[in-house]
């Protein structure tokens, strides 16, 4: 065999492990897309393992055959970031730390889904405390309180981001008067630069591309931000400010078009363009479809969304939206009272209803398609992992290991 035979077929069996990880907010893209096939089953789904949780509505990840979440510690202001074999379950190791009081009428847990990079896991409290792990140990080697360095104050449910790694910097939405959004060294903490003074929303970073530039999005409390991830220079921004200061959802770029979504705001489509030879975006449409923290997939044109009717009795329901016009194609009730999460593995679509059950839909911008359908979990609003034909799932009370028929 000859060395570049050799040379190759390493290279697609490191790409294939790295394929199967789901390492970070919104999976290996952070999109919400897996390349992985699940095929239609009958009846029930195996449980494989189970493990008991504290609170907590972050997701877990997967990376190189480990699980890890993040949680509240029982009765205590501490919270508790463990690891788990991916096929078994066993524990590997839990760090636990102290942690300011907080109380909430959704849960007192963390919001934030861990990041794993190389051999570092970071998690970011309700209270701020942004904390750095050895991905093999658990050992933790650095915390910074955000919201005491940066002058920020919290938010009614909590900091609920989750960073993104952009080569050595990790970007963070802080909501200080001088830094609603930061770049740290992911290796040692310390700020490279600060940017605007936007106050913080629920919502997690994306990064991208336009013009040949790339861009770092952030829905902030006052709208879609694009930034130079490389110092932070804002490049543009459009106004996007809900009445009740709650967006969540993750900006989504399909094709040349940014759809962004709040609770009250209703949703907007922003197309992306050149404005004296720098990156720009205008308007595209707007409707009255309110997204509360479901963040939309997109597949082959479309976008996949879970939007909220009315907020005195509230429903949940799934759509499939025209990015180009924002017009709704199909609708399908009542998946959820706040939230459902929809995923793409290839050509299917994962739909987490709120209720625990697991269903696959075939992405037809036509009708509504059910495949299969089985409970998998509890009451639930943190966002699953797929990986290696096994999906994560967490709700009130465990961190469930669900397989799947490839």
């Amino acid at each position: 065999m000859s060395r570049l035979t050799t040379f190759s077929l390493v290279i697609a069996v490191i790409a294939g492990l790295c394929a199967a990880d789901w390492p970070q907010w919104l999976g290996p893209d952070r999109n919400g897309t897996s390349s992985e096939s699940v095929q239609p089953w009958k009846g029930e789904l195996k449980t494989l393992w189970r493990q008991p949780l504290g609170e907590g509505h972050g997701g877990p990840v997967v990376s190189r055959g480990r699980v890890i979440i993040h949680s509240k510690v029982d009765g205590k202001e501490k919270e508790q970031v463990a690891c788990f074999d991916a096929t078994t379950g066993k524990e590997l190791w839990r760090s636990v730390y102290d942690r300011p009081a907080f109380t909430n009428i959704y849960g007192n847990g963390p919001r934030s889904t861990p990041l794993v990079d190389g051999d570092r896991v970071y998690t970011v409290s309700p209270t701020g405390l942004l904390t750095c792990w050895d991905f093999n140990s658990g050992e933790q080697k650095w915390q910074i309180d955000l919201l005491k360095q940066f002058d920020a104050r919290n938010l009614f449910f909590g900091v609920s981001t989750s960073p993104i790694i952009d080569g050595e910097k990790l970007l963070i939405m802080v909501g200080g008067p001088e830094s609603s959004i930061v770049a740290l060294d992911k290796q040692t903490g310390k700020t490279l630069w600060k940017s605007g003074g936007d106050r913080a929303s629920y919502s997690s970073p994306v990064l991208t591309v336009q013009d040949g530039k790339k861009l770092a999005l952030f829905l902030t409390q006052q709208g879609v931000v694009a930034l130079d991830p490389a110092d932070g220079t804002q490049l543009w921004k459009f106004p996007l400010v809900d009445r009740l200061n709650e967006s969540s959802t993750t900006p989504v770029r399909i094709g040349d078009v940014v759809f962004a979504s709040s609770v009250t705001f209703g949703s907007v489509g922003l197309k992306l363009t050149t404005k004296d030879g720098k990156p720009a975006q205008e308007r595209l449409w707007k409707n009255n479809l309110n997204s509360y923290f479901a963040t939309p997939v997109a597949y082959n044109g479309h976008l996949y969304a879970v939007f909220v009717t009315g907020l005195v009795n509230p429903s949940a329901e799934l759509h499939c939206l025209d990015p180009m016009t924002g017009k709704s194609l199909w609708s399908k009730p009542n998946v959820g009272k706040y939230h459902a999460t929809a995923l793409l593995a290839r050509d299917r679509l994962l739909v987490l209803e709120e209720n625990g059950d697991l269903v696959l839909v075939e992405p037809n911008p036509r009708e509504y398609k059910e495949l299969a359908r089985a409970k998998v979990c509890g009451q639930t609003w943190a966002h699953p992992a797929l990986s290696d034909g096994r999906l994560y799932v967490r709700d009130g009370k465990e961190l469930i290991c669900v397989e799947l028929t490839k």
